[in-house]
């Protein structure tokens, strides 16, 4: 089929290519018939998501989505910027960027959906997110068996695992003697004042443990935790086969050094301030420290929580 008049104008941030495009033509049928290469594996029936782009600009002008796209949208969870370009026809111009752009994109969008069933492809949301560290776990470590850090490692996961279900949230990944926590991925309110009550409870299990580990090992260690609300990336990432769902973004670094910071200041505990505003109010007289966090700009306002649980 011949394309429709030209009326508007596509641009593909990847490479700077532009596309004219006619009212009838889909952004799909625009970039073929420019011959700018966009995966299309199911033909252009909306039967897989290759074809998919983010609208960078002009989102006002993309049409609503077809009854089929809304069936892949809703099973997808495609953010609304996020179209199938084999069904979005427009009446302005656009700038595009193709999410899935060559044969390795496409292999893995394939094995994703024939090994792993449809989950979301990324989506934006805030959550609250907690990182818990051991302190002085290499000493701990250093005179025990391989068998025993296990062990030893397990026992304490065990416990602060529980405490982190109880309140409704989710380990997101261990790192050695470090573990993620994140708060409000099942859209469960008061995510923050979720995680403050897990560290407090985290904090609870630790000193419970404490008379354990002296008996069994004769030494212990103690924690620190950092706590942030903030927006982030939720999507499955890894190796084909090997997905799983996980949150990325900046949030999820700036709690990690949330809690590195907790070493500098001596305290058990910080939240920011963004957590503080989600808290929308306090207990009790929290600490307040000013402090640069490696790798970021400026200085940052974290609060100490009371050493009380």
């Amino acid at each position: 089929m011949p394309p429709a008049p030209a009326t508007y104008r596509i641009t593909y941030v990847i490479d700077g290519r532009t596309a004219p495009i006619g009212a009838a033509d889909s952004i799909l049928d625009a970039s073929l018939h420019a011959g700018v290469p966009h995966a299309h594996a199911c033909g252009g029936n909306a039967r897989c998501s290759t074809c998919r782009v983010q609208i960078v600009e002009g989102l006002e002008h993309c049409a609503p989505r077809t009854d089929k796209e809304v069936v892949l949208a809703a099973r997808l969870r495609f953010a609304p910027e996020v179209r199938l370009a084999c069904q979005t026809r427009v009446d302005g111009d656009l700038m595009v960027r193709r999410l899935v752009i060559d044969q390795t994109d496409v292999d893995l969008v394939d094995q994703r959906g024939a090994a792993e069933g449809v989950a979301p492809i990324g989506e934006e949301r805030f959550v609250t997110i907690m990182f818990v560290d051991i302190r002085g776990f290499t000493p701990f470590a250093e005179s025990l068996l391989p068998y025993d850090v296990v062990h030893a490692l397990n026992r304490y996961y065990d416990e602060v695992g529980r405490v982190i279900a109880e309140h409704d949230g989710r380990i997101d990944n261990y790192m050695g003697d470090g573990l993620l926590a994140v708060f409000g991925l099942d859209a469960t309110p008061a995510s923050a004042s979720r995680a403050v009550a897990t560290a407090r409870g985290v904090l609870a299990a630790v000193e419970r443990l404490k008379p354990y580990f002296m008996t069994v090992y004769g030494r212990s260690f103690d924690i620190g935790i950092g706590i942030h609300h903030g927006e982030v990336i939720v999507g499955d990432v890894g190796a084909a086969g090997h997905r799983r769902l996980t949150v990325v973004g900046d949030a999820v670094n700036l709690a990690a050094r949330i809690e590195a910071a907790t070493k500098t200041v001596g305290a058990r505990v910080l939240i920011s301030a963004a957590t503080l505003d989600e808290l929308g109010g306090i207990e009790r007289e929290w600490r307040t420290h000013r402090i640069a966090l490696p790798g970021k700009s400026g200085e940052f306002v974290l609060h100490e929580m009371p050493d009380a649980f």
